[in-house]
This record gives C-alpha cells, sequence and structure tokens, in this order.
C-alpha cells in the first residue's frame, strides 16, 4: 500500500498518507477494542459474583460503555485551582498516547505490522516504562495529598517490577536470538516436539512466562497490584482531582495498556499469530484472529484476578518484586543462557 501510494502522490508525502492510513486502521479499531474490553471485565467481575452485570443499555447492555463515555464527554472539566494547569492537563493525553504508541511494533499477521523494526523487544519496553510518568505527572500537578503518594507508589512499583521483565524478556531474546518481534514468533513455529508453536511449554521458559504475567498485572496497576488507586487509602489515588474526559482519558489508557501487555504475552510466549499447533488447516484461521483469540485469553486472566484476589499491602508489593520475582529471573537468565552455551553453540565440545 504505501508503495502504490508513493507513485501516486509522491514519494515523501504518499508515505505520509500511507502510514497515517495505517496507525488508523489500528488506532480506530483499538479505541473501539477498549470500550468493548470494559464491558466484558465488567461481565466477568458480575459473573464471578453471580450477579448480571451491564444487561439494560442495549441489546445484552452492549453500549453500556459508549453511554458511559457519553456521559462523561457532557460533564464539566474542573481544574483544582492550587493545581499546576499546564502538567494536570498533559498527564491524561500522555497516559492515553503511550498506551497507542505501543502498537505500533506489535505483529498481527505474517508481515502485518507497522513497523517491523529490528529492535521492537526494546521500543515496547520503554514504552511500557513510559505509562507510569502519567500517573505520576497527575500525582504531583494535582497538588494533593493523596494523589501524590499515589504518585510516589506508582514510581516505586514501576522501578520494582521493570528489572524482573528486563530479565524475562533478556530469556527471550537469548532463545529467539533477535530484538524483531516478527523473528521472535518464527522462533516459537514448531518449538515443542516439532510440531506445537510457542515458547511458553517450554521447561525452561515456562517460569518466565508465569513471571512475565504477573508483572504485567503490577507495571498496568491492576488488581492485586492497584496500590496506586486503593480507594481504601488513597480515596482514589491519582484520579481523585479529575473528571470528565480527562478521567476517561486515564481510564482508556489503562485498558490500553493492559490489552498491549495481553498482546506481548500471547506474542513472547504463545506464538502470536501462529496457531497452537504447527498443522497445516490451521493456518487456514487468518493469524489475527489466533492473536486476539490470545489476547482476550490473557484478558479473561487479567479480570479474573482482579475478581478474586484482594489487593496486597504494600510492604507485599516490593518483597514479590524485589526478593522473588528479581533473584528468579536473574538465576533463570544465568540457566538459559548456560544451557544455550552448552546445546547451541557447543561450549565444551
Amino acid at each position: 500500500m504505501t508503495e502504490w501510494f508513493q507513485g501516486t502522490l509522491g514519494y515523501g508525502f504518499g508515505w505520509f498518507v500511507a502510514t497515517l492510513i495505517l496507525i488508523l486502521m489500528i488506532a480506530l479499531p483499538l479505541m473501539l477494542s477498549v470500550a468493548m474490553i470494559i464491558y466484558a471485565d465488567r461481565k466477568i467481575w458480575a459473573a464471578m459474583a453471580l450477579r448480571r452485570g451491564p444487561n439494560v443499555v442495549g441489546p445484552f447492555g452492549l453500549l453500556q460503555s459508549f453511554a458511559d463515555g457519553l456521559k462523561v464527554y457532557l460533564k464539566e472539566t474542573i481544574i483544582p485551582s492550587s493545581a499546576n494547569r499546564g502538567l494536570f492537563i498533559l498527564a491524561p493525553i500522555l497516559t492515553f498516547t503511550v498506551a497507542l504508541i505501543g502498537w505500533a511494533v506489535i505483529p498481527f499477521g505474517p508481515k502485518m505490522v507497522l513497523a517491523d523494526i529490528n529492535v521492537g523487544l526494546l521500543y515496547l519496553l520503554a514504552v511500557s516504562s513510559l505509562s507510569v510518568y502519567g500517573v505520576i505527572i497527575a500525582g504531583w500537578a494535582s497538588n494533593s495529598k493523596y494523589p501524590f503518594y499515589s504518585a510516589l507508589r506508582a514510581a516505586a512499583q514501576m522501578v520494582s517490577y521493570e528489572v524482573s521483565v528486563g530479565f524475562v524478556l533478556i530469556s527471550v531474546i537469548l532463545w529467539a536470538g533477535t530484538f524483531n518481534l516478527s523473528g521472535i514468533i518464527e522462533a516459537q513455529r514448531g518449538h515443542i516436539f516439532g510440531f506445537i508453536n510457542g515458547f511458553g511449554l517450554n521447561p525452561l521458559l515456562f517460569p518466565m512466562a508465569v513471571i512475565f504475567l504477573i508483572s504485567s498485572m503490577a507495571e498496568t496497576a491492576r488488581a492485586p497490584f492497584d496500590l496506586t488507586e486503593a480507594e481504601s487509602e488513597l480515596v482514589a489515588g491519582f484520579q481523585t482531582e479529575y473528571s470528565s474526559m480527562s478521567f476517561a482519558l486515564f481510564w482508556l489508557g489503562e485498558y490500553g495498556n493492559v490489552l498491549l501487555m495481553c498482546a506481548l504475552n500471547a506474542t513472547l510466549f504463545w506464538g502470536g499469530w501462529l496457531p497452537p499447533l504447527d498443522w497445516g488447516p490451521l493456518y487456514a484461521v487468518p493469524g489475527i484472529v489466533w492473536l486476539f483469540a490470545k489476547i482476550f485469553g490473557f484478558f479473561f486472566i487479567f479480570s479474573w484476578v482482579k475478581a478474586t484476589v484482594p489487593r496486597y499491602r504494600y510492604d507485599q508489593l516490593m518483597r514479590l518484586g524485589w526478593k522473588i520475582f528479581l533473584p528468579i529471573s536473574l538465576f533463570w537468565v544465568f540457566l538459559v543462557s548456560g544451557y544455550l552455551m552448552v546445546t547451541r553453540y557447543g561450549a565444551f565440545s
């Protein structure tokens, strides 16, 4: 498509138009998916609590998220007089924007990726790290006690789990031999017994898949790691002073980050757009369908945990990150690299 636009509109402007169209093809369905995934989240919680959940607005309550969006859109935006006005407005915009830009390197199928860069995994690691800055800026700019406490918690939580996530990614990179996400997916083709796609069932990488899944919940501040918006002690955390669309952007950004982490779990450990088995007939199903099925599977786990697991105390949060995940992930990098040196590169031959 890019080549056609460049041939029609010129090299520079054609590239710009083609890239803009591709961005909208990702961003618009993603925003629609966020609305529907909020609905799915509420229905899953309701089912686990033996309730019905949204069921009035539209058929089966499908339009409930759009009704909620219209409600917050019509509300007044209130900015506290003592807040830093510029940063107060910037924080939700930053959160929402960062939630979108990570999708640029996610492969939806063979050659179906906006930016197939060689360092796609490093790009995603950087983007996931940036997501917490919206929370930190919102907490500081509100000039209020409880949002500021939330910002401090967010900073500590990001540092605690980002380190172990980095070691998990090192293990995947060592095994796949590339930072490119499409290359990582291809490395998972027929990985187990020659016909099971994915690193997740590899005994050496399965513990890393579990740590990455739990760390994903901590990175996105989902329960039981939602210490940044613990209403029992922080009223609502960093969102306390926000209203109207600025509050809605935080909500959309949070769910956008959750979907991104679900996609990253599926891509790094469970074959991405590959079917579960390396079997010809399964490839008749488009790769994007397999990817979305895996994303929804991980999102169900996120919702399941939120509905059933109580929130950690802050000392438990720090202990899990620093005293459990960090030593295990560091040891596993040593284990994986040693195994590969012996078996793949013949270190002692």
